[in-house]
């Protein structure tokens, strides 16, 4: 019955919580201290962490369904090691909103996929509830039924004209060019707006009435909205994806990526100079610092921030040889993929990530997942490398959390080093 207004998201986690916590109260005869006690409600996201280890794994069979060379123990051995994912596991033992969050977005996409898509824009509106910026992922979950009807017209297009030097998975930039016209021409027809529409209304429905709420509330943040302000931050893109190298690096960081990336530099020279150019310009016109950012020493993002980023002005420009390698094999990791699907997620990921002014490893837990969950299968050395990896790093982080603790100059509370 108390809202603190620093809480700048709505509700989800708390009516969830009152929802479980409250009948298994009734049913056992417990009074008002245990209902609401700190490891009661820690108990919720232990529930969410079980259900998203399961999503996980659901979701990686129907992903790689067609792949029948993965064995059921890799999808077991991938769900297990994308649920301690480290980003998102520390929060399962602490009343944050992330785990979840991250369960009804997962739970929205999976039954997207099956084609089950007015329950996921349900799911969506769940998982809304949990955080405002979830609503990219029902414009992703959209965005799948539409980048599988435009990858079956172009399929089609492509028979007509019998050109086999065209691909729908990946081409020069000439056949990309041929495909941003395939595509404006596709959605300026009335009939297949119609068709879309038809298929996608669930998920139109929940958009607009995002919409309204935006227009009511004067924005997508409830509470305290000086914090919290949306801006043009592009280099979030470049921190995104030097964040999935570092999380993703048997997948990325490879001597054979290595080798492939400095044979397509040779290749297209001109292209990669264009890059770096505009690269340089992203980070020099819209790099923002925000005051948490600087201030919070409790977060990993602070020294990250104090011991790279702010040691000489020059460093964030030279970082940007890194960022294109990042960009380039975090690209050839999903060229499986459709390139409607690519210029799909794409979108999303610029949604969900650019507008966010403060530096914040937990904004990308989603984007992290949803593009793991779309590469291929690695060998099982390399998976178990990667989840001992993962195991490593928490059982860092959690040493940290517990047993070095410190205290602020004006404040007798006791803070701890997190995510």
């Amino acid at each position: 019955l108390q809202w603190d207004p620093m809480i700048t998201t709505l509700p989800g986690l708390y009516l969830l919580s009152v929802g479980v916590v409250k009948p298994a109260a009734w049913l056992l005869g417990w009074t008002g201290s245990v209902v609401c006690s700190v490891g009661m409600l820690r108990f919720i996201n232990l529930l969410f962490s079980a259900g998203n280890f399961y999503l996980l794994y659901l979701l990686l069979f129907k992903i790689h369904q067609k792949n029948k060379a993965v064995s059921g123990f890799q999808r077991i051995l991938s769900a297990l090691t994308l649920a301690m994912f480290p980003t998102l596991y520390f929060f399962t033992f602490l009343y944050y909103t992330d785990p979840g969050s991250v369960f009804f977005t997962l739970f929205s996409y999976l039954m997207c996929l099956y084609g089950n898509h007015k329950t996921s824009a349900l799911l969506g509106f769940c998982g809304f509830m949990f955080r405002q910026t979830n609503i990219v992922w029902t414009v992703f979950c959209a965005g799948n039924v539409v980048a599988e009807k435009l990858n079956e017209a172009w399929k089609i297009e492509l028979q007509k004209k019998k050109d086999e030097k065209i691909s729908s998975r990946k081409g020069s930039f000439s056949d990309l060019t041929r495909i941003l016209q395939f595509l404006v021409k596709y959605l300026l027809s009335p009939k297949n707006l119609v068709t879309l529409t038809a298929l996608t209304w669930p998920y139109i429905i929940l958009v607009s009435l995002f919409f309204v709420f935006v227009f009511i509330n004067g924005g997508i943040v409830v509470g305290d909205r000086s914090s919290h302000e949306a801006c043009l931050h592009f280099p979030q893109l470049f921190y995104f994806l030097c964040f999935t190298v570092f999380f993703s690096f048997p997948h990325l960081l490879t001597p054979t990526k290595i080798r492939k990336f400095l044979l397509s530099l040779r290749k297209h020279p001109v292209q990669y100079s264009l890059i770096t150019v505009i690269s340089l310009f992203l980070i020099w016109r819209f790099t923002y610092v925000h005051k948490y950012l600087l201030a919070d020493n409790r977060h990993y993002t602070f020294y990250v921030w104090r011991k790279v980023f702010q040691r000489h002005e020059l460093v964030k420009y030279l970082l940007v040889p890194f960022y294109i390698f990042a960009g380039w094999s975090f690209a050839d990791t999903l060229k499986s993929k459709s390139i409607f699907w690519i210029l799909m997620y794409f979108v999303c990921l610029l949604a969900v990530t650019v507008p966010q002014k403060l530096l914040e490893f937990r904004y990308f837990i989603l984007p992290f997942l949803i593009y793991r969950l779309n590469t291929p299968f690695l060998s099982l050395y390399r998976q178990l490398l990667e989840l001992a990896f993962y195991i490593l790093v928490n059982a860092v982080t959690f040493y940290l959390f517990l047993n070095r603790t410190f205290q602020w100059e004006n404040s007798d509370e006791v803070q701890r080093f997190m995510w």
